[in-house]
């Protein structure tokens, strides 16, 4: 028998039209042949729902759904997944239909609650195993979490399943796809059965599902693998107790190259969902905002992206030449607005509060939000979403002004320590300077006073990017990360209470894409009062 794997972008809450989406898809891979297809967890109500779940006409329509893929569906059995209530409970669902009949129904026994998941939240945990036969092969149902222990498959397999389908919404970061795998073959192998592991692709707010779906023998060889960040449907050819043949392996991306797709795929996805016509941001000349742009134009097309420099008394002449020159390669509109007269405004009108006291970080943070009211206000008269382009490095300590360089509705690098922009900004130039040289070799500034450098006020980003990989993703003490890196104490100690400190800034700033194991967001939750550090 022929089985497909149906790898989609879904829109959360979009119940109607993901429908519509799983009944065209059966539809066209029906017509191909395909007897059995595959589609990720949660198909009909997207992941993750959060609480919309515990709205009750939200489940009135997921039911109403359900009822039209029974009656328009045939001639293919479909394995989808959705949120049920079953005897007063809401469960994450599997269910296998064909022909108007349900096949098999499975509820999710295995509940992540940790990192970006709530699931205990919002489902109850079902406790059994779900079987049903097609083309001479027994299959069993199994829910994302429910391959990441070992119980639910033994179960399956001791109940005499061949093969295990298993519906996925597993999100990206570095990493997570060779995890994957080498977990869920090393599960086949142990129980001697076919797994095939269908996963979500698309961006949700600041997660971005990769998809890179696979299917491996008894043996643990993987005979197929889907495209990472790519839709489509993928099919493999299933022998004599479910026994899959050799297909098509799609080579995982190189490290950079996905971290990219990453990034691309949010920043689209986050953009077109929620129906802006385009993007601003404001191109400095520095290597921050040169990534952001070549991102958005890659995500979104160089017609629906603007670009504004705001040069004031402070600003290289080379940050004007280079940020005008990467827009002209990129070919986006571009404007250039000087700030000098709004910040001499400014100055006239507080030189009363502040007569008698120097210039600080104050003068420079007028000049941040003077850029930040500029851009929020060309985005809303051309309703352009307003893309800020901080890095994870600069919000982990705070280097960043409220309601001035943070202003924005989405922020491509939050996740992105500084260390990594450059990396792709020179990935990014592969085959042509699309980034002019000098704002990646050049010091990085930003140039609120004169001869500013980021090292003034931070160690060097090699330093730094560690110290917060080591403080903020594996959860080091103070004394572990000095033990470990005989970095200075007294730097390491002062950028902890940085991080713990700037807590209330990250609270209040954009969504961005989630690319590390730990993200500022969903997955870090601080108190912004503590008196931990």
């Amino acid at each position: 028998m022929k089985l497909a794997i149906a790898q989609l972008n879904l829109v959360v809450g979009a119940i109607e039209q993901n429908a519509q989406r799983i009944i065209d898809t059966a539809g066209e891979q029906a017509a191909r042949g395909i007897e059995l297809l595959l589609f990720p967890e949660l198909t009909l109500m997207g992941y993750p729902p959060e609480d919309l779940l515990l709205r009750h006409e939200c489940q009135q329509r997921v039911d109403a759904a359900l009822q039209r893929i029974l009656d328009e569906v045939r001639g293919i059995t479909l394995v989808l997944g959705l949120p049920g209530v079953r005897e007063g409970r809401r469960f994450n669902m599997a269910i296998a239909l064909r022909d108007g009949k349900i096949l098999a129904e499975y509820r999710k026994r295995e509940l992540p609650n940790y990192s970006v998941f709530d699931e205990k939240r919002y489902f109850s945990p079902g406790h059994d195993v779900a079987l049903f036969e097609q083309g001479g092969a027994r299959f069993a149902l199994a829910i994302c979490e429910d391959v990441w222990v070992d119980g639910p498959v033994a179960d399956s397999a001791e109940a005499g399943a061949d093969v295990v389908l298993n519906l996925n919404a597993s999100p990206y970061h570095r990493g997570k796809v060779q995890q994957r795998e080498r977990l869920v073959t090393e599960l086949a192998a142990r129980h001697e059965l076919t797994l095939v592991y269908a996963n979500l692709v698309g961006g949700q707010d600041e997660l971005v599902f990769d998809g890179a779906s696979f299917a491996c023998d008894r043996e643990g060889r993987v005979l197929l693998r889907c495209a990472q960040f790519d839709e489509g449907v993928w099919s493999l050819r299933l022998g004599a107790r479910g026994e899959p043949q050799a297909e098509s392996v799609v080579p995982w991306l190189d490290p950079l190259p996905e971290v990219y797709q990453a990034l691309v795929c949010g920043v689209r996805d986050y953009v077109d969902k929620n129906g802006f016509k385009g993007v601003a941001l404001g191109l400095s000349g520095g290597i921050d905002s040169a990534l952001t742009l070549a991102i958005a134009v890659d995500a979104l097309g160089a017609d629906r992206v603007e670009v504004v420099s705001m040069p004031s008394r402070y600003t290289a002449d080379m940050s004007n030449e280079d940020a005008a020159k990467q827009a002209q390669r990129l070919g986006v509109k571009y404007l250039s607005i000087p700030i000098e007269p709004a910040f001499q405004a400014l100055l006239g009108m507080l030189a009363e509060p502040f007569a008698g006291l120097p210039m600080d970080v104050t003068e420079e943070n007028i000049q941040a939000r003077i850029r930040g009211l500029l851009l929020m206000a060309i985005s809303n008269k051309s309703g352009r979403m307003l893309l800020t382009t901080g890095n994870k490095s600069e919000m982990s300590v705070g280097y960043a002004t409220l309601y001035g360089d943070m202003n924005g509705g989405f922020a491509p690098l939050k996740d992105v320590p500084k260390t990594l922009v450059y990396a792709l900004a020179r990935w990014r130039n592969r085959d042509g300077e699309i980034i002019p040289e000098r704002v990646i070799t050049r010091p990085p500034s930003a140039e609120l006073r004169p001869d500013q450098q980021d090292t003034d006020s931070l160690p060097p980003y090699e330093v730094l990017d560690e110290i917060i990989e080591r403080f903020v993703e594996q959860d080091q003490s103070v004394e572990e990360i000095v033990a470990e890196t005989g970095f200075d104490a007294g730097q390491v100690a002062r950028m902890a209470r940085m991080i713990i400190r700037s807590e209330y800034k990250r609270r209040q700033a954009a969504p961005g894409v989630k690319i590390t194991a730990r993200a500022y967001g969903r997955d870090w939750r601080y108190p912004i009062v503590n008196g931990c550090l």
